[in-house]
């Protein structure tokens, strides 16, 4: 996803991002309203453009051209975040499959530990939920059973 801001960012991306200045006077593009009405021809050009760089090149070339813009990591990226690892955010939790990672919530203070509870069995907390929602035992039971065709 990309969205340009004011019309210095639309110069500065064609200029330095796509490396053709040209397209930045482009009657097709050389106002927002007209890069919104051609929206899939301008769209065909920079995925043309980017196709051939990497992510980094990319965000080498948005930095270059001072536009705002961050780098949208994978779960796997997420979880090799040395940032998250130096500030020791992950920690693990009990499931019925075995321990897993979990990220402790943002905002945490020393003054308090998160509750971070395992993941429940599949059903574990039914019977207390539908009884704080109302349901008799009675309707509780009726539920669990198969309906007749």
């Amino acid at each position: 996803m990309l969205g340009l801001q004011n019309e210095r960012e639309w110069k500065a991306f064609c200029e330095t991002c796509l490396s053709d200045a040209q397209l930045a006077s482009d009657p097709r593009f050389n106002t927002n309203s007209r890069r919104s009405a051609a929206r899939s021809a301008l769209y065909a050009i920079i995925v043309e453009r980017f196709s051939r760089l990497s992510a980094e090149q990319v965000i080498e070339r948005l930095e270059a051209a001072q536009i705002a813009n961050a780098h949208l990591n994978d779960m796997a990226d997420v979880y090799a975040h040395p940032q998250l690892q130096a500030r020791q955010r992950w920690v693990e939790v009990d499931s019925p499959q075995g321990g897993l990672p979990a990220l402790l919530p943002p905002g945490t203070s020393s003054a308090y530990a998160p509750r971070m509870d395992g993941v429940p069995a599949l059903g574990q907390h039914t019977e207390a939920v539908l009884k704080e929602l109302g349901f008799s035992a009675t309707e509780i039971v009726a539920l669990g059973k198969p309906q007749p065709d």
